[in-house]
């Protein structure tokens, strides 16, 4: 089957500045499938119940989809703080109605645990994330960074702590072409991937272990991750889910017009995975 429009989705970092209400609009407005709420663009984070349950109404009513609030940080760090914000979160998520909660590990140079401990600690923080997503009945999407500083980088780590657990019914990667990239990572996961991401950098001047978010945007023939032929591979091998625009430069807080922005990236990936 063709991918459409309707496979694809907004991230809320892709138009900041527009409210969540207005998201769950540009995303009908470009044909797309569903939208991702966030808890960090300003006066427009999803924050409180009230918000969540119109945003909920509204994209019921548009045919949108929630896919997530995004996100846990650092969801890795277990402790009696990281679950009362899990709590908070999740509630937001079931009022909104999104499928699931974006969980990020800590990026810190001061971080310096040796493997096993970091392993460990990634158990434990599943282990304990596992019953409030199971009480509102989200899925955990685990993104991981691949920033050289982050303190889980391959998905890898994360699919052995998933299935050390016995959780593959609670939790599914997300699939960054940004940070796949990053951390020159090759083995795609599709069967467990339950959210894919999609971002381009274009500066040539910049290595891959220097980029940062900064550096997202979005993808054009110019793109440097092969962002295009990820997800073709991730679609070939399995992948069903959606395909989430998530930049991530400064530029995009001042676009004038953000919409004809995602479109006209939109309408290239579609040409491209057409081919």
């Amino acid at each position: 089957m063709p991918v459409q429009a309707s496979n694809f989705a907004l991230n809320h970092m892709a138009c900041p500045r527009l409210s969540p209400i207005d998201l769950v609009d540009a995303a009908r407005e470009l044909g797309m499938g569903a939208i991702e709420l966030r808890n960090d663009v300003k006066e427009n984070s999803i924050a409180d119940l009230d918000t969540a349950k119109a945003v909920a109404k509204k994209a019921a009513a548009a045919g949108i989809e929630v896919l997530s609030i995004n996100a846990l940080y650092p969801f890795n760090i277990w402790n009696d703080e990281r679950a009362a914000q899990a709590e908070k979160l999740a509630a937001l998520c079931s009022a909104s109605s999104a499928t699931g909660l974006v969980c990020c590990p800590l990026v810190s140079a001061e971080y310096n645990a040796p493997a096993r401990e970091r392993a460990e600690g990634l158990k434990a923080a599943l282990t304990g994330l596992k019953p409030i997503l199971e009480k509102y009945k989200l899925k955990g999407f685990v993104e991981v960074l691949g920033f050289p500083i982050s303190s889980l980088r391959l998905k890898q780590d994360a699919v052995d702590a998933i299935r050390a657990i016995g959780a593959e019914n609670i939790y599914g990667l997300v699939h960054d072409t940004f940070h796949h990239r990053g951390a020159a990572e090759q083995v795609m996961y599709p069967q467990m991937t339950g959210l894919v991401h999609v971002s381009g950098v274009v500066d040539p001047a910049i290595s891959f272990d220097d980029m940062l978010d900064a550096h997202r945007v979005f993808v054009d023939a110019n793109d440097r991750l092969d962002s295009v032929d990820q997800v073709r591979e991730l679609l070939a091998t399995g992948y069903k889910g959606y395909i989430s625009f998530e930049p991530f430069a400064d530029e995009l807080w001042h676009l004038e017009d953000p919409v004809g922005a995602v479109r006209e990236s939109l309408e290239f990936m579609l040409r491209e995975l057409a081919d």
